[in-house]
């Protein structure tokens, strides 16, 4: 077991990976941390699907070209400009050299898949999910020598003026020590600590589902701010879906998530809708539902359907209600069948001529005289079977995290502190302010891995 480290990286996942790969082809000697056992490492890396890049031209399974400037107006507008735009666009501009950098590390694209998430030209797709490039990342630092210790759970880290000098961890039933030149935290947000998401949420949060990992906890994170380590974001502000009523309370992962929101309507228990369904594509809007769920009574939505849009969007895991009226669906989702019934009603009374109908776009098939209104997408329910889903508030990853500038390095009040960088989840809120754009957390963890991994090494060559 290696314990004398140049570097020690702090976490499993996407990020963790592209730093130590990094540092250890610059010659560093890298030790992972990663608190998951081995079958369950890589975090929240494992359940993601694909990665937004930008490119000018053709690139690999990419087509035609997603340009800068487009790329940071879909950014700004799901973040309403909540972001570090300097650092968004490091992050942006980088995405197209990580793309080919991914491919030489063994990470396989495919085409994007059909329905909503229609990304061909913008999101590329992992050849067997976030698992497969997990894996392959870790193949990459096995062969680069790196070592991992799974079951490790870092408790803290010692800062000393301007550096970090000792990193604590529990391992195998003991406590151990290290003091490597650099450190990089690749660790993730603190949303597996559902009391810490209550302290910041209230309440409410007992309600909520974690789609990923169960050891993002913060244990780190919770740590060095303790110390006065510079933090960026808001704690109630997260990358939250609505996902499938029905999924556990951890691990869910991408199949739980409901993609039908833009092709039904979505009502609250009391049977009331309360947002446009129809706002925008699903890659830029999808993630906004897990927030607006999280606001209605008992923190639960439900979806309504019928026949002629169950074929338009991805399943869920779990089959959805079915019924062969308004009224049996609103029971069988324990909701007032009048009530359901009559918002039906006014919908369908709203909705006008539904021949320009287009899945894939925004198609201005709206309502008129309706509030909230569905301003795409909207057409009658009316052919049965009706088909219904239950809503949760499903959280990913958390906003609260570690500022960092562009060289990913951390920092306290008095200055840059000497050898610490973080990557991934555990700073993207230095560019997400709020909201969250299909892909793009895997571009922030893949563009600033690679940098702390440069950094970090940088550093320990020289010292």
């Amino acid at each position: 077991m290696m314990d004398t480290p140049d570097i020690v990286v702090i976490g499993g996942g996407n990020a963790a990976l592209c730093a130590a790969i990094e540092a250890a082809e610059a010659g560093a000697r890298v030790l992972i941390l990663e608190a998951a056992p081995k079958p369950y490492r890589g975090g929240n890396s494992r359940h993601t699907r694909n990665f937004r890049c930008m490119h000018d031209g053709p690139l690999s399974v990419l087509v035609d070209a997603y340009e800068e400037e487009e790329y940071v107006a879909d950014l700004m507008k799901v973040t309403g400009g909540h972001t570090d735009e300097g650092l968004a666009r490091l992050a942006i501009r980088s995405s197209q050299e990580c793309l080919p950098w991914m491919e030489a590390h063994g990470v396989r694209f495919q085409p994007s898949l059909s329905g909503t998430l229609s990304l061909a030209r913008t999101n590329a797709f992992f050849m067997g999910g976030g698992k497969s490039l997990v894996n392959a990342y870790y193949r990459t630092i096995g062969r680069l020598g790196v070592e991992v210790r799974y079951d490790a759970h870092v408790t803290h880290l010692e800062l000393e003026g301007d550096r970090i000098t000792r990193v604590d961890f529990d391992h195998e039933g003991g406590s151990h020590s290290l003091s490597p030149r650099a450190v990089v935290v690749a660790s993730g947000g603190f949303q597996a600590d559902r009391n810490w998401l209550a302290r910041a949420w209230g309440p409410a949060a007992k309600n909520f589902l974690i789609r990923g990992t169960p050891y993002n906890r913060g244990v780190v994170l919770a740590d060095l701010l303790a110390q006065e380590v510079a933090s960026v974001g808001d704690p109630t502000q997260c990358h939250a879906v609505a996902i499938d009523g029905r999924a556990p309370l951890y691990d869910g992962g991408i199949v739980t998530r409901l993609d039908c929101v833009p092709f039904s309507i979505v009502v609250n228990k009391d049977g009331e809708r309360f947002y446009d369904e129809g706002e925008d594509v699903w890659p830029k809007r999808y993630a906004i539902w897990g927030r607006l769920v999280a606001a209605q009574p008992d923190q639960v939505g439900h979806v309504i359907i019928d026949a002629k849009s169950i074929n338009l969007f991805m399943p869920s895991v779990f089959p959805p209600l079915k019924a062969d009226s308004i009224e049996d669906l609103a029971e069988m989702m324990g909701l007032s069948a009048g009530k359901v019934a009559a918002t039906v009603a006014d919908f369908n009374a709203a909705c006008g001529d539904t021949s320009s109908f287009s899945p894939m776009e925004l198609d201005g098939v709206s309502t008129t005289g309706l509030t909230p209104p569905k301003t795409n997408w909207a057409r009658p329910i009316i052919e049965p079977p009706f088909y219904g889903y239950s809503l949760r508030t499903g959280v990913t990853f958390t906003y609260l995290g570690l500022k960092v500038d562009e060289r990913a390095q951390c920092a306290t009040a008095g200055g840059p502190i000497r050898n610490l960088w973080a990557a991934g989840e555990t700073m993207a809120g230095s560019i997400l302010g709020q909201g969250y754009l299909a892909g793009f957390g895997m571009t922030i963890g893949t563009v600033f891995g690679r940098i702390a991994g440069k950094e970090a090494a940088a550093y320990a060559n020289a010292a």
